[in-house]
């Protein structure tokens, strides 16, 4: 059930563009192949399976095990991905080129899958290369200029941190069991370059997920991509450096053997200076899509600052933001799109009286928000509770550092996002506001469910703290 959750969107994918089906016949195709992975997906995710696909060499698998660990990131990627299934269709269809859209948009879902999934680092660090090679043709979509140099920028800096990624699994491989992922990790000893070779897999996956110093790619890229494209690349894709930086550190190394390192003080002042770059430049950037790629790279900081704490209540608010962050984000791109569907605008200075005429979108738009501002009662703040709290038990500079990153990041969310809400619904005398023009359900109904789960989680997230603290 395992290998066939991800091996049916990948044979779905390929065969799309041979298939050729009609507007009605491709979006049941994709909706169904989505769907029906995802269930399969979660059915593995919880089964606690394992198998070897491949024998390369002794001590070198090819292998496939579920853990409660894959079992959130399998979840998570299984619902994003059919949601914006639903949403895809409508929205791609005036740009264009459908079968070729929905075939990489299939085939990055069974890598995404295969990632999480992946029960050692060889695993791991294909699975990894194949959700870059499959997934930048969604940046390329469109075929202009600008869409060319941003998915050729995504390609570089991925396939470069993958690269320096392997420079540090060489050497953390000799160092470890690395034949299984373990909770605690598999080490067996402390090598002289072991730091060296947990920060390279650090900032070489970090790539992915937005970290300073390599972060350039993701506000090049979100603005070219259509908008479905755009809500996976920062709300799901980008998360894979996330999960590979938790296997390396928390199930390949071991947190002992990182703590109190140069290691653990170098990623955390990176986590923290991604998160206030990220957000000042946000708030300065009037492109709507490219103020949320910016977004983004401040946001999966926080994860990352999480995770570099090294702590229980750390990890716990890391991944509590990771799956705030993926729910917010993925409303406030759909949003996006939404009103560049139907309006065309994409500069925030054109977005006044967009409430009027479009309030369910707006409205989907402002509880995401909230959620990345961390208001209570949406799953943000329970994350950056939980992030504050893990500073302030460090002791030391920590205790003041990272609560006061954390305050001043929220306060620049505040101001880069609540002022399009704010002039969205009452717009400055002078402004003229045209008919409504909501998008289509298809497009509304994904938006606001994304959102509806940022809510319902904060409200009733106790079972999903548990869970996540049980894996921790």
């Amino acid at each position: 059930m395992m290998i066939v959750s991800f091996l049916l969107p990948v044979i779905a994918g390929a065969l799309l563009p041979l298939l050729r089906p009609g507007e009605v016949l491709r979006r049941v195709y994709v909706t169904a192949a989505a769907a029906v992975s995802g269930a399969l997906a979660a059915a593995a995710a919880f089964s606690g399976s394992s198998c070897t696909v491949l024998s390369l060499a002794e001590g070198l698998d090819i292998s496939y095990a579920a853990d409660s660990l894959s079992a959130v990131f399998a979840v998570l990627f299984s619902v994003c991905w059919l949601l914006v299934s639903i949403y895809a269709p409508t929205y791609i269809k005036h740009e264009g080129h459908d079968d070729r859209f929905f075939a990489f948009f299939l085939l990055t879902l069974g890598a995404m899958l295969s990632l999480s999934f992946s029960a050692n680092i060889l695993t791991l660090y294909l699975s990894f290369e194949l959700v870059t090679l499959l997934s930048f043709p969604l940046v390329l979509h469109s075929g202009t200029k600008d869409a060319v140099a941003a998915s050729m920028k995504y390609l570089f800096y991925s396939v470069a941190g993958a690269l320096l990624a392997l420079f540090g699994m060489i050497f953390i491989y000799s160092y470890t069991d690395a034949g299984a992922f373990l909770p605690g990790g598999t080490l067996t000893e402390a090598g002289r370059y072991l730091p060296l070779a947990v920060f390279l897999c650090i900032i070489g996956f970090g790539t992915k997920a937005g970290m300073y110093p390599m972060h350039g790619w993701l506000p090049s890229a979100h603005p070219v991509a259509p908008a479905p494209a755009s809500a996976l690349l920062s709300g799901v894709i980008a998360k894979a450096g996330v999960l590979a930086v938790i296997r390396v550190v928390f199930y390949t190394v071991g947190a002992d053997a990182v703590r109190g390192t140069w290691v653990a003080v170098t990623w955390m002042a990176l986590a923290a200076v991604t998160v206030l770059m990220g957000s000042m430049m946000a708030y300065r950037e009037g492109v709507l899509k490219k103020r949320l790629a910016y977004s983004t790279v401040s946001n999966i900081s926080y994860i990352m600052l999480g995770l570099s704490t090294l702590t229980a209540t750390g990890e716990l608010g890391g991944l509590l933001h990771l799956i705030a962050h993926a729910l917010a984000k993925n409303a406030l791109f759909l949003a996006a799109g939404a009103i560049i569907y139907k309006t065309g605008k994409t500069e925030v200075s054109e977005l006044s009286g967009i409430g009027r005429r479009m309030p369910v979108t707006l409205g989907a738009f402002t509880v995401a928000s909230l959620s990345l501002i961390g208001i209570p009662p949406l799953l943000g703040f329970t994350s950056k509770w939980y992030l504050a709290s893990s500073g302030i038990g460090l002791g030391g500079a920590a205790a003041v550092i990272v609560p006061a990153v954390l305050i001043i990041s929220a306060l620049l969310t505040a101001g880069y996002l609540l002022p399009i809400v704010i002039d969205g619904y009452f717009p400055k005398n002078g402004v003229k506001v045209e008919k409504r023009c909501e998008a289509p359900v298809s497009m509304t109904l994904p938006t606001v469910i994304f959102a509806a789960l940022s809510l319902i989680l904060g409200i009733l997230g106790k079972p999903l703290s548990d869970f996540l603290a049980g894996i921790i």
